[in-house]
């Protein structure tokens, strides 16, 4: 493996190495670019093509430091990592680079890859980007040298958020894994299971990138308020068909609460739990579904009712927007990094992802 070029000094003056291998290059055996030098202190600009790229990084600097690493549409890719004093520390991780780069129906945001180096102290000694190698370009069904996907299907709970102080629990999802396991997020505000299957920009936009051996995590709910139970169940068995069509494995997951409590200190029978105005019980179907297909299921619903019972009226405040927002429905940025948190932990208890491939602090 090529070494890093190493530069290191206190005021964070920064020396990245780029080898970047367009992936269109690279499989037709053409010859790969020169590395290039395109970061300052506290961010990277890749001019790379769409694709999945593996991204090595060292951290570390003279003085102690402590460095989190998010790219594209403010996608957490690394957790703070504190290194010592004249210490380095390596870690890679797998990152989907596309256009749009945030919601499907959003803005195209900047082509190439984007990457910011954050924390209380960050220092980045070196860097290496590299296309991953696919099952297309190994000749594998989803082996461990080549890169897994998880696709996101949901809503405004799950997508990548554009702006402070909202966040989605798939834009915290990859900071929990490691190289090789790249999250592909296509969850989109505003989304039901009627209007994701009905805009070319969704479903027909998603489920042809789906290879053999790819996840594809489902959870929409939130915003089915006027559908019907038969048209819901249908609707969810559509995705799962799809899914399977492709070679990938279909993921149900129940909606997360909202924070919407009883007098007693226990969540809403119906708002909370995501019981819409026909009476519709969507975790209930999406549950039955699940069970009727052999479908796994991340039952995201009693997880996260039983952490935010647990924390009370007022320490609940913290997950969602309630004191920024008076919002009771999206989450912050620690809300949904814990509620990523809990389905890291159900891709792992389910070996829906090896152990290995997730990280745990």
């Amino acid at each position: 493996m090529r070494r890093f070029t190493i530069a290191v000094s206190a005021a964070l003056t920064l020396t990245a190495v780029l080898a970047a291998l367009p992936a269109t290059a690279q499989a037709h055996g053409g010859p790969a670019p020169l590395g290039i030098d395109n970061c300052s202190a506290t961010a990277c600009h890749f001019d790379v093509p769409p694709g999945t790229y593996d991204v090595r990084i060292l951290l570390g600097g003279d003085t102690a430091s402590s460095t989190g690493v998010t790219g594209e549409t403010r996608r957490a890719l690394l957790p703070e990592t504190a290194v010592p004093a004249g210490g380095r520390a390596a870690r890679s991780f797998t990152v989907d680079v596309r256009t749009p780069e945030g919601e499907p129906t959003g803005a195209e945001g900047t082509a190439g890859l984007d990457l910011v180096f954050g924390g209380s102290a960050p220092a980045l000694a070196g860097i290496r980007v590299t296309p991953a190698l696919s099952p297309a370009r190994t000749g594998s069904r989803g082996g461990t040298s080549a890169t897994r996907q998880v696709f996101l299907v949901g809503d405004s709970t799950v997508c990548d958020q554009p702006g402070d102080p909202y966040a989605g629990w798939g834009q915290e999802l990859p900071q929990y894994l490691r190289k090789g396991v790249s999250v592909a997020n296509y969850a989109d505000s505003g989304e039901s299971t009627v209007t994701y299957l009905g805009n070319p920009l969704l479903w027909a936009t998603v489920q042809p990138l789906i290879r053999p051996g790819d996840l594809v995590l489902v959870q929409l709910a939130h915003n089915d308020k006027t559908t019907d139970e038969v048209t819901y169940r249908a609707n969810l068995e559509t995705l799962v068909a799809g899914v399977r069509a492709k070679g990938g494995k279909p993921v149900l997951v129940t909606p997360i609460v909202r924070r919407w409590f009883n007098a007693d200190g226990t969540l809403d029978n119906g708002t909370a739990l995501l019981v819409n105005g026909l009476g519709v019980d969507h975790p209930a179907v999406i549950r039955s579904v699940a069970a009727a297909q052999g479908v796994p299921l991340i039952d995201l619903t009693a997880k996260t009712k039983a952490l935010v019972e647990s924390l009370g009226v007022e320490g609940s405040k913290a997950l969602y927007l309630y004191n920024e927002k008076r919002d009771n429905t999206h989450t912050s940025v620690h809300g949904a990094t814990v509620f990523a948190g809990l389905v890291r932990d159900e891709l792992v208890a389910q070996h829906l992802v090896p152990r290995g491939a997730v990280r745990v602090g």
